[in-house]
């Protein structure tokens, strides 16, 4: 005699599994573990945890980075054990495959649509997570770039003093030795420091500072070269805080401080103009605009550099994830491009220093950071917010570590109508010498 067996039905993670083959046309570089506990996919592969059904209706109504995003902010989604391991067996599998999954044919949607509603994913739209940006207004108007500022840089002084150094840059460091243990703020002084040289900063020149941020520059500057410093910034947050340290410090005589539009800034005959990743937020359409202020600005024979971000034009945004949630509007592009509009505007680019690995380090130590005072971070923003910039900084590292992004220092002059720059041959060599030491 013999005993019908029961059909093995497949768990939830199996049927996704299919799906998500199907879409990618090939296999999964994950593991999957649903909500009903099944699990697929390669064992020794970094395991993606579907808590619930809600992540997949996400996807279904935004496929994709953004959806996936959603999903892992609000927890509806995690990854187990080390996400940056996770996000870079999935961009190996975008590398090896290509970026455009295949063309499914009708039969294949109508599958897929079935078994969605066999796996209770169909279902109205969610909303979106509160933390995700919400903008109005014509792009890169000056009521949109202020809110678009805010969002991310007026989150909280709070925060960014737990998440950074106590210089308060929030920018790329520049790392003078290969040892780990050399501090972030070390790194950040370096930057500093370099900048200063290369602007030729001397006691009682003019600089300004644009896109200030929490007044690493203009603090540094100030006190450790005995320039005269203006410090511009759209973030009330950075304003006061800035407003603050140079009182404390004894520095109303040196720094002004003002919060306001780039574009309404006016004056000119600086000695020195920086701008440190503050281009990015500026728009495509008006880079050149923003290149011929810096131009107008500065004094023949003055000195310009910027700090700024670049990637190729593939995502020039960022990416869904970064355009959603962290630097709505922003725009990156080649470096070559960025010099080609400095140069157009008017300036001489004499030197660029890509600092693309330097970044990879600074990202790591903001992430160590927010990973050794999660708890602090939560009580202080909530869990929504700390999971996005979790997913920020390990996703930032990533990018710059893999070349997707870059990061570069341009220096230009502003030439007299002679041609003549003021600079020197041998400046350069000077620049680095003992850059650590301070």
């Amino acid at each position: 005699m013999t005993t019908a067996r029961t059909p093995i039905h497949p768990g939830a993670a199996q049927r996704l599994a299919a799906l998500a083959e199907d879409a990618l046309g090939g296999p999964l570089p994950v593991r999957l573990r649903t909500w009903d506990g099944s699990e697929s996919g390669p064992a020794d592969a970094p395991v993606v945890v579907v808590r619930s059904r809600r992540a997949l209706r996400r996807l279904l109504w935004q496929p994709g980075e953004l959806g996936l995003a959603q999903a892992y902010v609000t927890g509806e989604l995690d990854v187990e054990g080390d996400l940056a391991q996770g996000l870079r067996a999935m961009w190996a599998a975008v590398r090896e495959r290509g970026v455009h999954a295949p063309r499914l044919s009708m039969a294949d949607r109508t599958r897929a649509v079935a078994e969605a509603v066999r796996l209770g994913a169909v279902g109205p739209r969610p909303p979106a997570p509160a933390t995700q940006a919400r903008l109005r207004g014509g792009l890169h108007s000056k009521a949109r770039d202020r809110a678009a500022i805010s969002h991310h840089y007026d989150l909280s002084n709070d925060f960014y003093r737990l998440l950074l150094d106590d210089t308060m840059a929030y920018s790329c460091g520049y790392w003078t030795g290969e040892d780990p243990a050399i501090p972030p703020a070390d790194g950040q002084r370096a930057k500093l420091e370099l900048i200063c040289r290369k602007l030729g900063l001397a006691p009682g020149a003019r600089l300004l500072d644009i896109g200030c941020g929490w007044g690493s520059l203009t603090l540094y500057a100030a006190e450790e070269r005995n320039v005269q410093v203006t410090a511009v910034t759209l973030a009330r947050e950075q304003a006061a805080y800035v407003g603050q340290q140079v009182r404390e410090r004894g520095l109303e005589h040196r720094v002004e401080v003002v919060c306001q539009d780039y574009r309404d800034i006016t004056g000119g005959s600086y000695d020195a103009v920086a701008t440190i990743e503050m281009g990015e937020h500026v728009g495509d359409d008006e880079y050149p605009a923003f290149a011929a202020a810096l131009h107008r600005l500065v004094r023949p024979q003055g000195r310009v550099l910027v700090q700024q971000m670049s990637r190729s034009s593939t995502a020039p945004g960022g990416g869904a994830f970064i355009e959603a949630y962290i630097a709505p509007d922003m725009h990156m592009r080649p470096m070559g491009e960025t010099v080609g509009l400095l140069e157009a505007a008017g300036l001489e680019v004499r030197s660029v220093e890509s600092l693309r690995e330097h970044y990879v380090r600074t990202v790591n130590a903001w992430h160590r950071t927010l990973e050794e005072r999660w708890g602090e971070f939560v009580r202080l923003v909530g869990e929504e917010t700390a999971r996005v910039w979790r997913l920020y900084l390990v996703g930032g590292a990533l990018a710059f570590e893999e070349r997707r992004m870059g990061v570069d220092q341009f220096l230009a002059v502003r030439p007299k109508a002679t041609g003549d720059s003021g600079l020197t041959g041998s400046e350069a060599a000077d620049w680095y010498q003992r850059l650590g030491d301070r």
